[in-house]
């Protein structure tokens, strides 16, 4: 893929607005279109993110940290599920740390988790579907919940241990590759 299109994407789901680079000689005009697909992939993945985030801050305002790691556990499916329904794919978030065994990686995104792929990926499927592997960065919010086990309050600490007994996602700081959105998106008409 494009480095240019791998670092927009990137940028896009973690909320950055890219700068705009100007097109430059008859190249640009040359360039190769996006596949649809991939463009309905990161929508959809922005779309989860961006609900995940509201979803989130409602409830760190409403009841702390605590709230925050209930609201994951209990809304974060419940989104996915909707943004899969209103899109018409199917879309989930995973990591090589797990807090939550139900987002283990599909069986098509296992070996990139493993390599722990740090730019968006796309793969045509046996049936003509695109799967779409798409980085999640932390950003410094989520090291409340996510950063160095030892640095974690007690609340945090108390919650993850009631509602996550076998948590792996603690360690992250700032910036590092916290896991992905993973998108199935459904052949084109017409294939």
């Amino acid at each position: 893929m494009d480095r240019r299109i791998a670092v927009l994407l990137s940028l896009a789901l973690t909320g950055c607005p890219p700068a705009a680079e100007p097109a430059k000689g008859p190249a640009a005009a040359e360039a190769p279109a996006v596949d649809p697909r991939q463009e309905r992939a990161t929508s959809a993945a922005q779309a989860l993110g961006k609900q995940l985030k509201a979803r989130l801050k409602e409830a760190l305002q409403a009841g702390g940290p605590a709230g925050g790691i209930e609201a994951c556990q209990l809304a974060a499916p419940q989104i996915a599920a909707a943004v899969a329904e209103d899109q018409g794919l199917a879309i989930g978030r995973t990591s090589f740390k797990l807090r939550n065994p139900a987002n283990a990686a599909p069986a098509w995104a296992a070996a990139d988790v493993e390599a722990r792929r740090e730019t968006p990926t796309f793969r045509e499927g046996p049936d003509g579907a695109l799967r779409a592997l798409l980085p999640i960065r932390l950003e410094a919010a989520c090291t409340t919940c996510h950063g160095p086990a030892d640095e974690l309050s007690q609340e945090v600490r108390q919650a993850l241990a009631e509602r996550y007994p076998d948590d792996q996602a603690t360690g992250f700081a700032e910036g590092d590759l916290r896991g992905w959105f993973w998108v199935e998106v459904p052949p084109l008409e017409g294939r």
